[in-house]
């Protein structure tokens, strides 16, 4: 349906504010600011720019409450602007932009104040994510969920040069095989990227994968004033010269005015009648408004692109645009790092009927009343309440069960628990959701599978089954299902993990998203991983096979970076058990870290192994749960004159037992640490010093404090893991105690399990020579012999 023509007036005048109060941001921020640290964020200026009538667009009378958006990294300014005239922005915020606790610099769910759906920044990720963020909605509504809820459209704002991040075209891929929809991806096509200009032809190439993929493609190229120019007497020519000029060329005399691209025009067609008067009529400020009247930047023309949209099918939407149109360095390929002099502001300034000192005044400059104004956005759909939404909390049992045995792994254990939890009708059962990059079966998810199947809309039987092949794993798809399959692709899993991990506000329906995937590959996708947490997304990942455990599967497949990862990583609290009772306590606490309060939970990384050792006999104590959700415990409590402590974690427990045993022989009162989380131990000794500092005289032991505390200055603590000895050495900070941090610093090298731990010196052997180097006294005798 057309829009009446007082309503495209006022969406117009309000793109040209948002534009103006983008760039006033920008320049306030460089200029204007005291004690400016003197970084420039001139990128945002010409990209808001780009931006500022498709947002305005979208924004202002296209989106629904239920849409959600992912915007340009670089079109933060524009966006804040946005919500500054919703009144969901406050200008104490804008003038503080990128300062301590001003706007963000990106969209940040976690950071910012106004209504950002999608965290951005780590560019690609923000796109990929409306698209899983759709696949989760489609899962919700299958589930019954949905309610009276709409369906929204999970739209991403792109720069065209962000369309060479792999991970976009991975999760179309991924996107095809679902049957992705309500998902729009509108380009900004600018043809300029941070260094260069975007090769000639190479859109076409996009157009025809997103073609391929079943998406619909819209093309808004030309403005309103290019078309009415069309229909003149030799505007057919016209049309081609601007098709067929090369980007840079347009871009170049988009920068260097209406003269210059007379003169292209004039040397190129030559003197052809119609289109010489066409061009001769128009002064050189109309012909350079004319040419820089991209659809992109026509109000007109994208609503006219988006209202046609009649159907749930994806779309990419490729609006032509001018980097930093309108501005003094439009089209320049050195825009990104451009900014407006003061003089140049000033100048922009008075013809956008600015008053001095009146600048942050919502409607200054707009011919329209401000009572006119107030009442056009507060009817905007979009701006309703109620967006972020929430769901209730999923109770979790104290105790998670599984079906014991005195030899197990935790990857084993892992699906044991799992396997107990599907068998029940629980809540918790209902709002668990897997997901695995193609290795489902080989990370123990098999038998979850089997019980609660797999999704998709549509039924689908696994024909291996109806064909009466014998197979351990039910293969079965259905709307029912609760496991989402996914393609090899790490970077899909952490997105979609974010995705289903954000269900609770952008559904109002609670997930507990469970992945799975091989421990190594953590860094194929730590750049997901990473912008999951950033958004506070809540799921719990399990990482399995780990470190040089893996032994004869080959060195590619070693992991020895990954325990520092999940120390590392904000928003993410990683455990390795040892013990499969262990393992269930901790996924019971993961199970309701994931639903905590913003500031208290966050999501959980579980380093697991394929290596079967003998389980403790115990009875699982309240102190001890405590103990292993904090990060520690005395498998054997040290004496009052303790010569030495060995700290272990994870698939070393046997060799840590075993060298304590040896060493107990000729050292008095040996401890043994079981360490199940280097990463709360250290978070909570952090945090206690930080305390102990902002407020003095306050008397707070940490965990891992309180366990060292009775520990004599003299003695030592050797420390082993499967994995870089760092993750334990920093022990002997705490306390002020030696250390001996054993540990892997390299991988790649095959053999037995007794072969690699003897050849990287964490096996009792070694452990025995370190507490040797720790004490004094007469060698230890009986010491395990190699063979």
């Amino acid at each position: 349906m057309p829009v009446d023509t007082a309503r495209l007036d006022t969406l117009t005048a309000l793109a040209r504010k948002a534009l103006w109060l983008s760039s006033w941001t920008i320049h306030h921020a460089n200029h204007i600011r005291p004690n400016s640290d003197g970084l420039k964020v001139g990128g945002h200026q010409a990209s808001s720019a780009s931006l500022a009538t498709i947002m305005s667009a979208l924004y202002f009378h296209v989106l629904r409450p239920e849409d959600r958006v992912a915007v340009k990294p670089h079109a933060s300014p524009v966006f804040h602007a946005i919500q500054y005239l919703f009144g969901r922005q406050s200008r104490e915020k804008l003038e503080n932009f990128r300062g301590f606790k001003g706007a963000q610099s990106y969209p940040s769910r976690t950071k910012d104040v106004d209504d950002v759906d999608f965290s951005t920044g780590s560019v690609g990720l923000g796109v990929a994510q409306t698209l899983f963020s759709s696949l989760v909605q489609d899962y919700v509504k299958a589930h019954g969920w949905m309610k009276d809820r709409r369906e929204g459209r999970m739209i991403a704002l792109v720069g065209d040069a962000e369309m060479d991040e792999g991970n976009i075209w991975e999760a179309l891929a991924e996107g095809w095989k679902h049957g992705l929809r309500n998902t729009w991806w509108v380009v900004d096509y600018n043809r300029q990227s941070l260094d260069a200009v975007v090769r000639e032809g190479l859109w076409e190439k996009f157009e025809t994968m997103f073609r391929n993929f079943g998406w619909d493609v819209v093309i808004v190229k030309y403005g309103r004033l290019m078309r009415e120019a069309f229909a003149e007497a030799g505007g057919e020519a016209l049309k081609r010269w601007i098709d067929n000029c090369p980007n840079a060329l347009y871009a170049a005399l988009c920068f260097q005015g209406g003269a210059a691209f007379r003169k292209h025009l004039h040397d190129e067609i030559g003197d052809q009648g119609p289109i010489t008067r066409l061009i001769d009529k128009r002064s050189d400020e109309e012909l350079l408004a004319l040419m820089s009247n991209l659809g992109g930047h026509d109000m007109a023309s994208m609503l006219e692109a988006f209202e046609q949209i009649d159907h749930d099918r994806p779309v990419c939407f490729i609006a032509y645009t001018i980097k930093g149109v309108g501005l003094p360095f439009q089209g320049h390929k050195d825009n990104h790092a451009g900014l407006m002099t003061v003089a140049q502001m000033e100048t922009y300034r008075e013809s956008q009927n600015i008053r001095p000192g009146h600048e942050w005044d919502r409607y200054e400059g707009l011919a329209l009343a401000p009572a006119e104004l107030d009442a056009f956005l507060a009817r905007v759909p979009f701006n309703q309440d109620g967006r972020r939404l929430t769901a209730p909390v999923v109770e979790v049992p104290q105790q998670l069960a599984f079906k014991p045995a005195p030899q197990m792994s935790t990857q084993q254990g892992f699906g044991l628990v799992l396997n107990e939890i599907a068998r029940g009708d629980s809540e918790l059962a209902r709002r668990i959701v897997t997901t695995s990059p193609d290795v489902t079966v080989s990370t123990n998810l098999g038998p979850w599978v089997n019980r609660r199947g797999l999704f998709a809309r549509a039924e689908k039987a696994d024909l291996f089954r109806s064909e009466k092949i014998p197979s351990t794993f039910n293969w079965d798809f259905s709307p029912k299902g609760q496991h989402l399959e996914l393609g090899i692709a790490e970077m899909n899993l952490f997105i979609m993990l974010s995705a289903l991990g954000l269900s609770h506000q952008i559904n109002g329906e609670r997930l507990l998203p469970v992945g799975t995937l091989y421990d190594p590959f953590i860094e194929r996708g730590l750049d997901a991983l990473n912008y999951a947490c950033y958004q506070d997304a809540r799921f719990m990942v399990a990482a399995t096979p780990s470190g040089i455990t893996l032994a004869p599967e080959g060195g590619a497949h070693q992991s020895i970076a990954t325990p520092l990862i999940g120390m590392a990583q904000d928003g993410l609290a990683s455990f390795e058990p040892a013990f499969v009772d262990e393992l269930a306590v901790i996924m019971a606490f993961g199970f309701e870290h994931m639903q905590r309060d913003p500031g208290e939970g966050g999501s959980l990384y579980l380093r697991l192994s394929t290596r079967s050792i003998e389980q403790a006999q115990r009875i699982m104590t309240p102190e001890l749960q405590q103990g292993i959700t904090d990060g520690a415990y005395w498998l054997r409590k040290p004496g009052p004159n303790a010569e030495v402590v060995i700290a272990y974690t994870g698939a070393v427990a046997p060799e840590a037992i075993e060298a304590t045993g040896f060493i107990g022989e000729s050292r008095r009162d040996i401890g043994l640490l079981a360490i199940t989380s280097a990463d709360r131990l250290h978070a909570g000794w952090t945090a206690g010093r930080k305390l102990r500092r902002d407020r003095r005289g306050v008397q707070h032991l940490s965990h891992i404090e309180k366990l060292l505390a009775p520990l004599p200055r003299d003695c030592g603590i050797v420390t082993v893991i499967d994995g870089h000895p760092s993750a334990l050495g920093w022990l002997g900070s705490v306390r002020g105690h030696r250390v001996e941090a054993l540990g892997v610093e390299q991988f790649g090298q095959t053999g037995t399990i007794a072969d690699l731990y003897r050849h990287h010196g964490i096996d009792a052997n070694a452990i025995i020579d370190a507490a040797e180097s720790l004490t004094t006294g007469a060698p230890v005798l009986h010491r395990k012999m190699a063979v």
